[in-house]
């Protein structure tokens, strides 16, 4: 795959060559991503690349030269972005808007390709192979107006054909003939001086920046978080310990994908579990903090009263937005048929899920069981000290009480992505874990409530006519009808909510996602519990996306209102928010989160998250515990 022999090699037409061709295409591709742990999967599902596990499309039995090249070039284009892609670097330099970030993310990808073509005749082979395949299944080649021809795949193949002197694949020639006027006009120059970047990701990456203003999308770009963080730097004392860190983490370009966002993250989740220490030690003892207490009980009624003064984003109208259980929407004997074909689906999976579930709740009833407090006046009696009163019939009684570990006064809220990408295997998935997790962290007396969120039209409905009707008044903000749904209340048993789930099932109910009012919409449903800790997972499989808002609006506009929600509930709310993304990278809107290939490694990521979340606060508790007692 990595020599320019490769491709003049007998292609595998037996079980035993297809399996010697697979081990091939293993070895190649750790060589060349420089990571000998990496995980190579072959299988039906489309190809996907995250942490360390790759996944490649398998081959038929009877496998073509094409198949092979490319299976081939698939590889290599992962092995290559995880050698030469610096997530962090890409993250911090990405702009906000839909169309600059698509432009920006495969400018990347054509990077990461152009260097291990131009370092291996072999692999710029493969590649080849791979993106001919690529654009000739988008049929590509029928495109006949610019409107209809991608803007950003013409710009990534002509990145590569100037970094690498190849030309566009055959069935992407049109793609390139029908912008590449406009594109030489407006950012011609741009383009002319990336080469010499083909080596530094982030000086590439502002060139890029730059390319997209020549374009036109200056308002896409958002604000250069690098540039704050240089004039941070700037204003620290020189010789601080914390710059010198920094600059060594700058410095690790090099390193694999995988492990620089898994340091990102945990550095971020070290960042929280001490500022969660420090604000649990200032407010565990009422009695001697009770000039925190007020503040802290104000922040949790309410901690975004004042959201619509902090965040420009709009509703043009809630009139025909919706929060209903999921019972309301269909009938009892549609929803007994819809559970039961959800787990006619999924009977293999409930077993892997249910092994997991069952690991989480040993690990919480251990943490359960192990704390008590001893020498008390009333409680159970503690036969161990018996003898004492036996010995000596004055001393009194001696009683023992277990103490309430914090997760026993935990609500976990799980909100489900019910957009219309994740119809078929993902929602089916999202559903069983959300189930038996449900039931799982009830018995171990945990609340959990299950929730989803959509629209109830595509394109608008009845919140776009109105606008029609109204004279189409600029910039109206969210036009759309909400769509918020309860699979399974706090408060509701597991055994009278587990027959609602099979409603994600329903055919028509999956259409658009607007994550940032949903996010809002879970919060507050979190803050008004009792419970004293709260958390929300957030599982979606994509960006927000609403058709009939972003048309009339700026392409950004949804998403820069999640960051925004996102960054109140992390830095404000005393809700503790995590999410896992399904074969969508969600670590760039999160600071604690992680990302999937595909929905078959929900059950283990969901567990995960949540033992771990439980772990460390049972790890806050004794050392809490131990500072008292000391």
């Amino acid at each position: 795959m990595a020599g320019p022999g490769d491709n003049t090699r007998n292609r595998p037409n037996k079980g035993g060559d297809t399996d010697v061709f697979k081990r091939a295409v293993t070895v190649c591709m750790r060589a060349i991503a420089g990571d000998h742990e990496l995980e190579v999967a072959f299988a039906k599902d489309r190809p996907a690349l995250a942490g360390g596990r790759a996944r490649l499309p398998d081959l038929p039995k009877k496998p073509s030269s094409t198949d092979v090249a490319v299976t081939r070039g698939l590889g290599d284009s992962m092995a290559l972005k995880r050698a030469c892609h610096d997530s962090r670097v890409h993250m911090r330099l990405a702009p906000e808007g839909k169309q600059a970030r698509a432009i920006f993310d495969a400018v990347e990808q054509a990077r990461v390709e152009a260097i291990g073509s131009r370092a291996m005749l072999g692999v710029a082979e493969n590649i080849g192979s791979m993106l001919e395949d690529k654009y000739a299944r988008a049929n590509l080649a029928s495109v006949s107006e610019q409107a209809d021809a991608p803007l950003e795949e013409a710009i990534a193949l002509m990145v590569r054909e100037k970094l690498t002197g190849r030309p566009a694949p055959k069935s992407a020639a049109r793609v390139v003939d029908l912008w590449r006027e406009w594109i030489e006009e407006k950012a011609g120059a741009d383009l002319d001086g990336l080469a010499d970047k083909l080596e530094d990701q982030q000086a590439f990456a502002r060139v890029v920046r730059e390319m997209l203003a020549s374009m036109e999308m200056a308002e896409e770009l958002g604000e250069d978080e690098q540039s704050e963080e240089s004039q941070d730097d700037e204003n620290q004392p020189q010789g601080d310990e914390q710059t010198e860190e920094g600059g060594e983490e700058d410095s690790g370009a090099d390193q694999s994908q995988a492990e620089e966002a898994d340091s990102s993250s945990e550095d971020a989740q070290d960042g929280e579990m001490e500022a969660a220490d420090a604000d649990a030690d200032e407010t565990s003892d009422e009695e001697d903090v009770d000039a925190e207490t007020p503040g802290e009980a104000r922040r949790q009624d309410n901690p975004f009263a004042n959201l619509p003064r902090e965040i420009d984003y709009k509703v043009f109208t809630t009139a025909f937005d919706e929060t209903v259980g999921a019972e309301e929407l269909c009938d009892e004997e549609e929803l007994e048929r819809l559970r039961a074909f959800l787990d006619k689906q999924l009977t293999n999976l409930q077993g892997v899920v249910g092994r997991l579930a069952n690991r989480l709740q040993r690990r919480l009833m251990a943490q359960q069981n192990r704390s008590w407090d001893f020498d008390l006046e009333e409680g159970v009696l503690d036969t161990a000290r018996l003898l004492r009163v036996v010995i000596d019939p004055m001393q009194p009684l001696s009683f023992k009480q277990e103490r309430d570990t914090k997760f026993r006064d935990t609500v976990v809220s799980l909100v489900l992505d019910n957009s219309g990408s994740m119809r078929g295997r993902p929602i089916t998935v999202a559903a069983t874990c959300a189930d038996i997790l449900a039931r799982t962290l009830e018995r171990c007396g945990v609340s959990v409530e299950i929730l989803g969120f959509t629209t109830r039209a595509w394109k608008g409905g009845q919140a776009r006519e109105k606008w029609l009707k109204d004279g189409k008044p600029a910039s109206p903000g969210r036009l759309n009808d909400l769509r918020h749904i309860i699979y399974k209340s706090a408060d509701m048993p597991w055994r009278r909510a587990r027959r609602n789930l099979g409603l994600m099932m329903r055919e028509g109910l999956l259409k658009e996602n607007i994550d940032g009012e949903a996010l809002l919409w879970a919060h507050q449903r979190l803050i008004a519990r009792p419970e004293q800790r709260k958390i929300l997972m957030m599982i979606s499989d994509g960006a927000p996306v609403d058709d009939s808002t972003l048309s009339v609006n700026p392409g950004n506009y949804l998403e820069r209102h999640l960051r925004a929600v996102i960054d109140l509930i992390e830095t404000r709310s005393p809700v503790e928010l995590l999410a896992i993304g399904i074969g969508h990278d969600v670590t760039r809107y999160y600071r604690r989160a992680v990302t999937i290939v595909d929905a078959e490694e929900l059950a283990g990521a969901m567990t995960e998250q949540l033992a771990a979340l439980f772990g460390e606060e049972t790890q806050r508790e004794s050392r809490r515990f131990a500072r008292r007692a000391g």
